[in-house]
């Protein structure tokens, strides 16, 4: 079996870190429990970083962008150029994820893994084109084996350059027009699931038009069966998706906490965690999306999403808006009184 970077670990939880991180919790001027999900992600992110006072002060953005071939059977209600003029509204701090980043303070980069055009020079965005889109999947595999590696490889380097620039979590986004329809056909494959259990609206289709989505979908399953995660990457992916599912595998490796946005990177996370079990640990669900499939994921995957706000944009935008959570979970854990420390008595 040929070696690849993906095959390497995945990190481990410190369980000494986690017992005492769940000791501390315990102990701090609260009635037990009263913070709800708070207290389990304090502790959980006191473990990922091996301290009891973390912190989730820098964090990183990557949007992923990457046109699909599939919208040649008309599957999105916007057109395929809307990819690239998009690419360029995030370098001019135009698009929601912009706004969030700079409200936020956090680091945002955009790569570009397959418009179908080559785009200008940007800035902040990154050139790593796999090639000019995805092939129509309904026709032909969307991606040859060495497309595939090169899109996880950009993943893997975004996750990468989070860590070397000291971020605590990453946030990974994408932008694709027709990347819903590649989202749900890989889940289809990966859950063996029928197409209109998947099949919603994307960016804007009516009832005929998620119909028609349904169709394509359930022809290219037809074509291309399997619920192996790296064969639906290639068959069914989109360059921006595979490129996610490989950014998760490495924050993974690295022990840097990820958050999975809404329907798209969750299907990247299915793939990833198909393939690396043991990487569920590592990841947080910031939302559960408005489009129709997206709870069908979540449910697979045991994820319990931190909001709700029937969001359904995508580019990292529901993870960014759940960033402040994690945040403020992060601070209580690490700066809350115990009892013993505020001399306040127990009940």
């Amino acid at each position: 079996m040929s070696h690849h970077w993906y095959d390497a670990p995945i990190a481990t939880l410190d369980a000494t870190v986690l017992a005492a991180a769940r000791d501390r919790q315990a102990q701090l001027t609260k009635p037990p429990g009263s913070l709800g999900r708070l207290e389990e992600l304090g502790v959980t992110l006191a473990a990922m970083q091996g301290v009891q006072r973390p912190r989730v002060d820098k964090v990183w953005i990557t949007v992923f962008a990457g046109d699909h071939g599939v919208v040649t059977e008309g599957v999105s209600a916007f057109p395929q150029v809307v990819t690239a003029e998009m690419v360029r509204n995030f370098a001019r701090g135009g698009a929601a994820i912009s706004v969030l980043a700079r409200t936020w303070e956090a680091r945002l980069e955009v790569v570009n893994v397959g418009t179908v055009q080559p785009l200008e020079e940007l800035p902040g965005v990154l050139d790593a084109r796999v090639g000019p889109g995805t092939a129509n999947f309904v026709r032909e595999p969307a991606m040859t084996v060495d497309q595939l590696h090169d899109a996880l490889a950009a993943g893997h380097d975004a996750a990468e350059r989070a860590v070397i620039n000291g971020a605590r979590l990453f946030v990974g986004g994408e932008m694709g027009i027709g990347n819903t329809t590649s989202a749900a056909a890989i889940a289809c494959a990966l859950l063996g699931l029928p197409a209109a259990r998947l099949a919603g609206p994307g960016a804007g289709l009516d009832a005929a038009g998620v119909g028609r989505k349904a169709l394509v979908i359930e022809r290219a399953l037809a074509r291309h069966r399997g619920d192996q995660p790296l064969t639906a990457l290639q068959r069914l992916g989109g360059f921006e998706i595979a490129a996610l599912a490989g950014a998760y595998l490495r924050c993974g490796q690295l022990g840097l906490p990820a958050v999975v946005d809404g329907f798209i990177a969750t299907a990247a996370a299915l793939a990833a965690v198909r393939l690396r079990p043991e990487l569920a640990v590592w990841l947080f669900y910031s939302h559960c999306s408005a489009e129709p499939g997206h709870r069908q994921l979540l449910d697979a995957l045991a994820a319990k999403p931190l909001l709700d706000l029937e969001m359904r944009l995508g580019e990292g935008s529901g993870a960014a808006v759940a960033m402040p959570i994690l945040r403020a979970a992060a601070a209580l854990h690490a700066d809350m009184a115990t009892f013993a420390e505020a001399g306040v008595s127990r009940a």
